[in-house]
């Protein structure tokens, strides 16, 4: 005899999701359009400018759809690979601004953002669960190839994004210690 009661892991995975996601997609709503006390594309663009990430616009709007539409579509549980590969790849930039302050968020550390980016990782790799937009579409998009396919696909752009901010970081550092008076 089968139950047709909630199953409480695909409750706890809707939980995890929606606040996941609701959370994310807050934070993108920030960046694009200045809800929330967010600084908006140029606020977040002038932000990410003096990070490194240029140009600041183009990755404050990259950052901001990741967050806000791979939030969001956590929290529906649709396009639950892709999702979570992007709100995760999102999280990894936040992470590295946030790496030089240490761990724990109080002090500026990259804790939040890696929670949030590895929660967002997991559910790309564990699905949505019954109680999701995916679930109702019959998995249309959320096939099992589409776990790696979107985890690799947003790794090269992280590889690729976190590579130039970098390079753009050192040379920032190398005009600041040319600028400096010899010692």
């Amino acid at each position: 005899m089968t139950c047709s009661c909630l199953d409480r892991r695909d409750l706890g995975l809707l939980l995890l999701r929606a606040g996941t996601g609701g959370v994310l997609a807050a934070h993108g709503a920030q960046k694009l359009f200045g809800w929330f006390g967010g600084g908006g594309l140029e606020g977040t663009g002038a932000f990410m400018e003096s990070v490194g990430y240029a140009p600041g616009k183009l990755n404050a709007l990259v950052a901001g759809a990741c967050e806000a539409g791979g939030g969001a579509l956590l929290a529906l549980g649709l396009a639950t690979p892709a999702a979570g590969a992007a709100a995760a790849g999102a999280m990894a930039g936040a992470t590295a601004v946030h790496t030089p302050n240490g761990f724990f968020s109080q002090g500026g550390g990259y804790e939040y953002p890696a929670f949030l980016g590895l929660v967002s990782a997991a559910l790309a790799v564990t699905g949505p669960g019954r109680y999701s937009a995916d679930h109702a579409l019959g998995h249309a998009l959320n096939r099992g190839w589409m776990v790696p396919a979107a985890l690799a696909g947003t790794a090269v752009g992280v590889l690729a994004t976190l590579g130039a901010r970098n390079k753009k970081v050192r040379e920032a550092g190398d005009v600041r210690d040319d600028a400096s008076p010899e010692m």
